[in-house]
């Protein structure tokens, strides 16, 4: 790295943090790009508590850009100047880009999702299995019904996959009611459930996946979760959630820098240092 008194600061923030695998997925970009002296990207603890503080240092520091995490999609939108629409109906903020210290917000974890299934089948007609009514699944329900797929949302609180569903004009059950998934077309895992203390946990009997289904879990581990391993093993096609943290980082990184990203470098480097994770 070339680092100066010229170099613009971005960063990655949440509560973990210490599982980020940003600033490697950035700076390897901004290295193959030859503008790691104009750019350089780290990572911040910051309580959800602390984030007004954090928002007042950002502009004090004129931080070029900030990436979000669990837990401060939603808690960070009241403390922006700006939301770009389509974070704006998401709910969500993801990403924030300072412009002359106007901090304005966008979500890039949308395009993480559809993009990588979207390398494998046409979205559109396709009947899709969400389950989860947090933060990814509304990027990921905005995603699938801008590309005309058909939703329904599983979850255990039933009143949060109603309003959710009602707010995107779905259709929604509980997660009693997962038998339904057998006759859909795309399994989408936006909960934690196979991460960290529940890896041996999948939200999703084995028994009602079949050889026809595509499943995609969000969650980006060293390992491949329970339930990818009991697709691949009932001979579905499976997407890793590593390729969902990508292409949301990919977006950023054009955001943050004007340049297109090198995917595959970025790509590389990611498959390089998941094992630390």
């Amino acid at each position: 790295m070339n680092i100066t008194a010229k170099t613009k600061i971005c960063l990655v923030i949440g509560d973990p943090i210490k599982y980020s695998l940003s600033p490697q997925m950035h700076n390897a970009g901004y290295k193959a790009l030859g503008i790691d002296d104009q750019f350089i990207f780290v990572a911040s603890h910051v309580n959800i508590s602390e984030m007004e503080d954090f928002i007042k240092g950002a502009r004090a520091m004129k931080i070029r850009g900030v990436s979000l995490t669990m837990p401060h999609k939603l808690e960070v939108l009241k403390y922006l100047d700006e939301i770009d629409p389509v974070a704006k109906k998401i709910g969500a903020v993801n990403t924030i880009i300072n412009e002359a210290n106007i901090l304005k917000g966008y979500n890039t974890d949308w395009l993480g999702v559809v993009k990588p299934l979207e390398m494998i089948t046409n979205l559109t007609g396709k009947h899709v299995a969400l389950i989860g009514a947090g933060g990814a699944a509304r990027a990921a329900v905005y995603g699938f019904v801008k590309k005309g797929a058909k939703v329904t949302i599983f979850n255990r609180t039933i009143k949060k996959a109603k309003e959710l569903a009602e707010e995107f004009g779905c259709s929604y059950a509980s997660l009693d009611e997962l038998e339904k998934v057998k006759v859909l077309d795309i399994i989408f895992n936006a909960t934690s459930v196979g991460l960290h203390s529940e890896e041996n946990q999948t939200p999703l009997p084995k028994k009602y996946i079949t050889n026809k289904h595509i499943v995609f879990d969000a969650i980006y581990s060293s390992f491949e979760t329970r339930l990818l391993q009991e697709a691949k093993e009932k001979g579905a096609k499976t997407i890793h959630g590593l390729k969902m943290f990508l292409y949301q980082g990919t977006e950023q990184f054009k955001l943050y820098t004007g340049h297109e990203a090198p995917s595959d470098i970025m790509k590389k480097v990611l498959i390089g240092n998941i094992k630390t994770i």
